[in-house]
Formats: structure tokens, C-alpha cells, sequence
């Protein structure tokens, strides 16, 4: 029995974000069809009503009506080309109860890199883990700071919720749902297949660290300046705010509602 797997083309979507979601899926298909044995994987592409009626098909695939869809085992959500990210969510709002009711359905819903905002908006992820590109890690963790965001991990998987994290880890989680739908063999010779590492399980690498300076707090911004001139030498936090005249706490708090992160994970991004 095939497991039906749909691509979501959200309006604004990443269109290597989806071509890499196919080409992996089709790509386990063909191998099962070489070694002369059924396809594992039904492939659709589910779209809101008013692009699947204008566009009619994509990728080859013809357009399905996300409201209409039949039941899925596994619905696999792209990453946004955006710089607006919050339009971007309210445009797609229509398709958060579509999504929420496959879920409920018992579909498993995968995002990559910044999809993760549509499954963050759809309250899904709250209580449970998630990641998404580095740099739209602050962005998401004040959108939704109810969800348990892991910054640093290229996969997460909590029940049937699977995200990933920016750019070559989509296709880690690409191996991730294989591994899990066809077994690790099918995964391996996927990642011989496509170059993929399959150990590298952090992002942090991949950050490209741009700490605000678009503010007026002059007590954050001497936090900022000690932790820029002395992360090197410092051993903790303590040591660079110690001359700072507010309390720890204080410092934290402003810290945080300024620049989003506390004074210690600037110092580790500092470094990093």
C-alpha cells in the first residue's frame, strides 16, 4: 500500500525548497521501480483553491485543492522566499484548517527551513520542538514562544511533527522521512545518491550572526560593545557585565526584549 505524500505550494513559495522535496521522493520511486518492486510513495501537490484554479498544474504534477484533499499520510510544507515573513503567513492563512485537519486526520506534517512558520502558526507545534534556518530563529522564537525551538539542531521530530533547519538540512530531514517510511538502507544509498551528510545533526555553522544595533538603550548597547571586545578573553557572562551599573537581572530582561536573545547566547553567537 502507497503512502500518500502531497508538496504544499504556499504562495511565496521557495521553488528549489519544493524541486528538492520532489526530486528525493521521485528519486526513491524510480529505485523501487529499477529493482522491479511496487513505488513506495503516492506524490501529489496540494495548493489553495484560487492558485490550483489559475495554475492548473506544477512540476508536472497536476494542482489539488488542499480543502478537497483526501486524507494524507505525510504533507511536507517548502520553505518561504520571503523578506516579509509575517504577510507571508497571512497570506497563507487560508491553508492553516486545511493543514490543522490532515494533522488530526493522522498526516504527518514536515517543514523545511522557514515553513515552519505556517506549522507555527497553526498552533501545532505548541509544547513541542521545532527548528528553522538560524537566521530566522529570533523571528520565530518571538512569534511563537510557546513552541520549544531548538536553534542549533538540522532535525527535530516530535510524534508526527518533523521540521528542519536552512538550506542542505531539508534534505537531511528528506532522509530522516525516508529512513523512517522505507528504512535505512533506502536511506543510505538516497544519500549516496544526492552527497548528503548524514551526520551533521547542527546548524550553528551555518549562522550568519547579525546582532541589532538599531536601538536606543544605552545599557544594552554597553553590554553589546563589552561581550564584541572581549568574548576572547571572557570565561562567563559575569565577567563582562560585572562594571554595568544595573543588576544581572535587569541586564537579562533588557537584554533580551532588545535583541531577542540573553546576554550568554549573544556571547555564544558572538563566538561562533
Amino acid at each position: 500500500m502507497k503512502t500518500h505524500v502531497s508538496s504544499l505550494l504556499s504562495k511565496n513559495y521557495k521553488l528549489l525548497s519544493v524541486a528538492a522535496i520532489l526530486d528525493v521522493f521521485e528519486t526513491v520511486n524510480k529505485n523501487y521501480r529499477n529493482d522491479k518492486l511496487p513505488e513506495p510513495f503516492e506524490i501529489k501537490i496540494l495548493a489553495v483553491e484560487d492558485f490550483a484554479e489559475q495554475q492548473k498544474e506544477a512540476f508536472g504534477y497536476q494542482l489539488q485543492e488542499l480543502s478537497k484533499a483526501e486524507p494524507m499520510d505525510l504533507i511536507l510544507i517548502p520553505a518561504f522566499t520571503t523578506d516579509d515573513m509575517e504577510q507571508t503567513i497571512k497570506e497563507n492563512v487560508q491553508c492553516i484548517p486545511n493543514i490543522v485537519k490532515q494533522y488530526q486526520q493522522g498526516a504527518g506534517i514536515a517543514t523545511f527551513c522557514t515553513g515552519a512558520f505556517l506549522l507555527g502558526a497553526s498552533g501545532l507545534l505548541n509544547g513541542k520542538i521545532a527548528t528553522t534556518h538560524v537566521d530566522a530563529s529570533n523571528g520565530f522564537a518571538n512569534s511563537f514562544p510557546q513552541v520549544k525551538l531548538k536553534v542549533d539542531k538540522t532535525v527535530t521530530q516530535d510524534g508526527r511533527l518533523y521540521t528542519s533547519g536552512g538550506a542542505t538540512s531539508s534534505f537531511h530531514l528528506l532522509l530522516h522521512l525516508i529512513q523512517e517510511f522505507c528504512g535505512k538502507e533506502m536511506a543510505i544509498k538516497i544519500a549516496k545518491i544526492f552527497a548528503i551528510d548524514m551526520d551533521r545533526d547542527k546548524q550553528s555553522y551555518f549562522s550568519t550572526f547579525m546582532p541589532s544595533r538599531n536601538h536606543n538603550d544605552d545599557l544594552v548597547a554597553i553590554a553589546q560593545d563589552k561581550i564584541e571586545a572581549n568574548f576572547h578573553d571572557a570565561a562567563t557572562i559575569e565577567e563582562l557585565i560585572k562594571d554595568i551599573p544595573a543588576s544581572r537581572r535587569n541586564i537579562v530582561r533588557r537584554f533580551k526584549q532588545i535583541t531577542g536573545i540573553t546576554p550568554i547566547e549573544y556571547l555564544q553567537q558572538t563566538r561562533i
